[in-house]
C-alpha cells in the first residue's frame, strides 16, 4: 500500500474515487457514485460510501490520508468549504466531517488545484515548473503552478478564473447571475450549465438557430456539444456565440498569462474538449492578447489526464503534504 494513495473528486452531481499509484499517477482502482441529495450530510455519506468501495475500513486507516477536491472555494488546509456554488453550500466543515466518518485525516482542496497538481505531475504539465491549467466544464476554474509548487493563495482560494469579472452591466441588457451570486462572472458566461441554459433561454425567446432541431425540440437537452455541432453546420447563432463566449475565456486567460508569465497553459474540462472551434477560438484569441513579452515561448496544450486529473491531483496532494 506504501506506493498508493487515495483520491476523491467531488462533483456537483457525482462523486469519484480512486487508488493512485503515487510513482507513475495510474489510477488503480476507481469507483463513481451518483449523489442522491446535495446537503453536507447527504454528500458526506456518498464521499464515505465510494471511499469504502475502492478500500476497505482497515486499509483507509493504512493510508494515513485522503485527498478530496471539490469544486468551491476551501479555506487553507482548515477543510471548510467556503463556498461551492454547485452543491448549493457555504461555510462547510467538510474535512472534520469525512475524518469522523472515515477515521483518517482528509485534506480538502478545490477541485481545479488538484487537476492541476494532477497534470504538473503526470500530465500535459509535467515538466514544467510554471504553468496555468484551465478546465471549463460545468463550471469555469483554473489551478496555477509556479516554480513547480501549487499555489493556493494566502487563504488557499487562488485560481478562481470562474469569478474573475468579464462583463460589466450594461444598459438594455440582463445580467447573467453566476452561481457564486454576483454578477459578470466569467463562469456565468463560458460555464457549460450557465451556457446551455442560455441557448435554452434565445431558442425560447424566438432565436432563430438548428440548435433545436438537434436535440428534436426539446430543449432541456441541449448542451455545449450541439452548439459545436450547429456551429460546424454553419449555423450562424452558434458561430456568434461561440465568438462571443471565446473571447470572454480567452480574454481572462490572456489577462492570467500576462500577470503570471507561465511557460504552459493547459486547456481541459468537457466543454473544449467536445468543442474544437471554441478551443481554436480561445487559444487565437489568448496569443492576439497576452503580452507579447509575456506569451514569449508559451505552450498552449491539451490537458492529458481529464476526467483523471481531479483524483491523481488529490491524491498526490494528501500525501505529499503529509510528507
Amino acid at each position: 500500500m506504501g506506493d498508493l494513495a487515495l483520491g476523491v473528486d467531488l462533483g456537483g452531481t457525482n462523486v469519484r474515487a480512486a487508488l493512485v499509484d503515487r510513482a507513475s499517477g495510474v489510477v488503480r482502482r476507481l469507483e463513481r457514485h451518483a449523489l442522491d441529495g446535495r446537503s453536507p450530510e447527504e454528500v458526506a455519506a456518498a464521499v464515505a460510501r465510494v471511499v469504502r468501495a475502492v478500500a476497505n475500513e482497515q486499509e483507509v486507516r493504512a493510508f494515513g490520508r485522503l485527498g478530496l477536491g471539490v469544486a468551491g472555494q476551501v479555506l487553507g488546509t482548515s477543510g471548510l468549504v467556503l463556498n461551492a456554488p454547485n452543491l448549493g453550500w457555504r461555510d462547510v466543515p467538510l474535512g472534520p466531517m469525512l475524518a469522523a466518518a472515515l477515521g483518517a485525516p482528509v485534506r480538502v482542496v478545490n477541485d481545479l488545484s488538484a487537476a492541476a497538481w494532477g497534470e504538473s505531475r503526470f500530465g500535459a504539465a509535467r515538466g514544467v515548473k510554471d504553468a496555468l491549467v484551465v478546465f471549463v466544464g460545468t463550471g469555469v476554474g483554473c489551478g496555477i503552478v509556479v516554480g513547480g509548487r501549487l499555489h493556493e493563495g494566502a487563504r488557499g482560494v487562488a485560481g478562481e478564473l470562474g469569478h474573475v469579472k468579464v462583463r460589466p452591466p450594461r444598459a438594455g441588457e440582463p445580467p447573467r447571475r453566476c452561481g457564486c451570486g454576483m454578477v459578470g462572472c466569467l463562469e456565468a458566461y463560458a460555464g457549460g450549465a450557465n451556457l446551455a441554459a442560455r441557448v435554452r433561454s434565445d431558442l425560447a425567446g424566438g432565436t432563430s438557430s438548428g440548435i433545436g432541431a438537434l436535440v428534436g425540440g426539446d430543449l432541456s437537452r441541449i448542451t455545449a456539444g450541439h452548439v459545436e455541432q450547429a456551429c460546424a453546420a454553419g449555423d450562424g447563432y452558434a458561430r456568434h456565440l461561440w465568438e462571443e463566449v471565446g473571447d470572454l475565456l480567452a480574454g481572462a486567460v490572456a489577462n492570467a498569462v500576462t500577470l503570471l508569465n507561465p511557460e504552459r497553459v493547459v486547456l481541459g474540462g468537457g466543454v473544449l474538449r467536445g468543442s474544437l472551434t471554441l478551443r481554436e477560438i480561445v487559444e487565437f484569441h489568448v496569443r492576439a492578447e497576452a503580452s507579447r513579452t509575456a506569451a514569449g515561448g508559451l505552450s498552449i496544450v491539451t490537458a492529458e489526464l481529464e476526467d483523471e486529473a481531479g483524483v491523481v491531483g488529490a491524491a498526490l496532494l494528501a500525501t505529499e503534504s503529509a510528507a
